[in-house]
């Protein structure tokens, strides 16, 4: 299993990299998504757990999980972005270009941590999973190769240096609810324009068991050019960037030292454990509205059941 693998990881693996010491003045700050004429829901229909609900232990990235995006130094956005996930922060204190900060187009469903505490628990728990990742023995070396036009099957796979991706990238899970891939890039990770990961043949039973999921272990920086359909969860070592239109599905973008740029992308970061989540990104409303809708049909959908079950049983009853 993965998890054991990460417990017995040395931290003297050349790859490892060390973080610093969380500032021991921090500050736990959840910005609750939903506005305060939506409170009074919360006793009736547990709407805080249905929104903002999350497994109990997540496989590999930790509270990391929590996040749709977490920089190191700043987080800035342009333009109209959704995050179905939390933003953080940390150990820098910067982020711009959102709603409930400073007014700006973006949006996102989770935990906003700003250099507190929770961002910086987060941020040891990524460099944690960054350099069990970048221990892991890998199956195939890539170096020199576009990833554009490949298939793949779980593995993990190793880029010396740079990492390119043109085109499409077709990772084939072979029906298996622990389908993994890893690839391990030595330092920079780049897409061409419109470039896509598509994912195929997941399980059609468990979407994501305990060991699911893509990671890019990025040895400095990653850029997610405009237009492309990115997957997976990029744990960086300095910055991450994804340009106008770029989306990430299944995914996070994890920034250990440098900055997150940010520019009307959509990032779906729903299965918190890093898995895959089996849904695609496309705009959704307004944080606020997003979550009471999804409760509001899981609610309906109970109600139903039990309208059904009574009446089975008040027609029992009578022909008795």
């Amino acid at each position: 299993m993965l998890r054991a693998r990460i417990d017995n990881y040395s931290v003297h693996h050349p790859a490892a990299v060390s973080a610093e010491n969380p500032s021991s003045k921090t500050e736990n700050m959840n910005i609750n998504p939903l506005p305060i004429r939506l409170n009074w829901l919360r006793p009736a229909f547990g709407l805080t757990a249905c929104f903002i609900a999350s497994p109990l232990f997540a496989q590999l990235i930790g509270t990391a999980g929590n996040y749709g995006a977490l920089g190191g130094t700043t987080v800035t956005n342009t333009g109209s972005t959704v995050i179905i996930g939390g933003l953080g922060v940390s150990p820098g204190s910067a982020i711009t270009g959102f709603t409930v900060i400073d007014g700006g187009p973006g949006l996102f469903t989770g935990t906003l941590s700003q250099s507190n505490a929770l961002a910086a628990q987060a941020k040891v728990d990524t460099l944690s999973a960054y350099n069990a990742l970048a221990g892991l023995g890998f199956n195939a070396d890539l170096s020199g190769q576009d990833l554009g036009g490949l298939t793949l099957t779980p593995g993990v796979y190793r880029f010396s240096s740079s990492a390119q991706l043109t085109g499409m990238l077709t990772l084939d899970a072979l029906d298996d609810a622990n389908a993994r891939f890893v690839f391990q890039i030595g330092s920079t990770l780049t897409t061409a324009t419109n470039a896509m990961v598509n994912l195929v043949n997941r399980n059609t039973v468990s979407l994501s068991g305990p060991d699911a999921g893509l990671y890019w272990q990025v040895g400095s920086s990653a850029t997610v050019d405009v237009g492309t359909q990115f997957a997976g969860n990029i744990l960086a070592l300095t910055s991450i960037t994804l340009n106008t239109g770029a989306s990430i599905a299944d995914g996070r973008a994890l920034a250990i030292n440098g900055a997150i740029t940010l520019d009307n992308n959509r990032i779906d970061a729903s299965n918190t454990s890093g898995g895959f989540s089996g849904s695609n990104v496309t705009p959704v409303p307004e944080a606020s509205s997003f979550g009471l809708f999804a409760c509001v049909v899981l609610l309906m959908a109970s109600w139903r059941r039990r309208a059904r079950g009574t009446g089975r049983a008040v027609q029992a009853v009578g022909t008795a």
